[in-house]
């Protein structure tokens, strides 16, 4: 997993609340696991004028030219800007697989459903919950090439005018995410002391071994 650190890039704003994680990525592309290669079907029903399907060639499909991503202005954005209750209904991981493969790194919204939210931070992403009133005067600011810094260690948002922002982050995930250290980094931080379980179970129970 890629660490975060701190970032300075520009802000795509999705000025919407409730987006649920079918909108994020419609059930059809659910079949592949392979956890990289869904970027190009983010928003996949809101982005294009036709339907999706998995290992569909994006390149030359209709878009919807009025919707956020497909605005030039905002392109190569690590940002993304929302609404309260981010990454609602099922549960599914592709949802963050796919916001992570398109290039955001970092997600800012007044509220996110848990389960995503919990699933943003063992993917790379950092979900930053900031007050309804603090995030519509984001929105209020965000234009074409529109940046913020994001600083983790700080949990610090400097955005280009105005007054530094603060986040809340459990140090835990905190630690984790500054690290780039998913569920199995994790885990094999104490390899050492897996490998010495190991020898020392198998000298006692010899039999389970044999």
């Amino acid at each position: 997993m890629k660490a975060f650190t701190k970032i300075t890039t520009k802000v795509m704003p999705l000025d919407r609340a409730n987006v649920d994680t079918d909108a994020i990525i419609p059930k059809q592309f659910l079949k592949s696991i392979r956890r990289a290669g869904f970027g190009p079907y983010l928003f996949d029903e809101w982005r294009y004028q036709d339907m999706g399907e998995p290992e569909m060639d994006c390149t030359n499909r209709p878009l919807k030219t009025e919707f956020v991503l497909n605005n030039a202005d905002y392109q190569g954005a690590e940002i993304l800007l929302t609404r309260e209750n981010f990454g609602c209904g099922s549960s599914r991981e592709h949802a963050p697989w796919a916001l992570e493969d398109y290039g955001f790194r970092a997600i800012i919204a007044p509220s996110f459903a848990d389960i995503f939210y919990n699933n943003c931070f063992k993917n790379g992403i950092l979900p930053i919950v900031l007050s309804a009133e603090q995030v519509d005067s984001l929105f209020k600011q965000v234009t074409a090439g529109y940046q913020l810094s994001i600083d983790l260690e700080q949990q610090s948002i400097t955005p280009e005018k105005g007054e530094v922002l603060n986040f809340s982050i459990d140090e835990t995930r905190k630690y984790r995410l500054y690290n780039g250290l998913d569920d199995i980094a994790l885990t094999l931080l104490q390899s050492d002391a897996i490998k010495a379980y190991e020898v020392e179970r198998q000298e006692r129970a010899p039999w389970l071994f044999a």
